[in-house]
């Protein structure tokens, strides 16, 4: 198998950053080069996950009430994501523990799908089965216009700014 060429290392605003060359891994190579990425994925992680713990204490959901507090961590996260994802593959050409830190760690810890999951299950569980399939549409609905607006924003933000 021939290696593939090298892509195309590009900080120009506007410009897809695609990074430089990663090497492949041989099979059986130690992750020597990988305890960082694991040590910043678990400090961002625990990070946001106190992040959206907190905002859970200040604003707590009442046991069969629709969970707007997990909805709202979810919504503004993936935002977050939108931003985040085209600032640094787009506009800055951030440093290799920049994504995992924050990226993966920081938002995957606060935004919490899982707990979603979990909300929809004890809402359809209890009876309120319109309130459950309404939450699970609308996070996923939201978060995804979230993402995409966010993004979109980003993008001409960054035009305005350059003109």
């Amino acid at each position: 198998m021939s290696p593939s060429p090298p892509r195309p290392h590009t900080a120009e605003p506007g410009a897809p950053f695609t990074g430089p060359p990663v090497p492949a891994r041989r099979p059986g190579t130690p992750l020597h080069g990988q305890w960082p990425v694991a040590a910043v994925v678990a400090a961002g992680g625990a990070l946001g996950a106190c992040a959206r713990y907190g905002l859970g204490l200040l604003w707590p959901t009442a046991p069969d009430a629709f969970p707007w507090t997990t909805l709202g961590v979810n919504v503004v996260g993936c935002a977050v994501v939108g931003v985040f994802m085209v600032i640094i593959t787009e506009v800055w050409a951030a440093h290799r523990l920049v994504h995992p830190f924050f990226g993966t760690g920081v938002l995957g810890g606060f935004t919490t799908f899982s707990t979603h999951a979990v909300d929809v299950q004890h809402l359809v569980q209890e009876g309120h089965a319109r309130m459950g399939l309404a939450y699970l549409a609308l996070t996923m609905a939201a978060a995804l216009a979230a993402v995409w607006c966010a993004a979109a924003a980003t993008r001409r933000l960054i035009v305005w700014r350059q003109a």
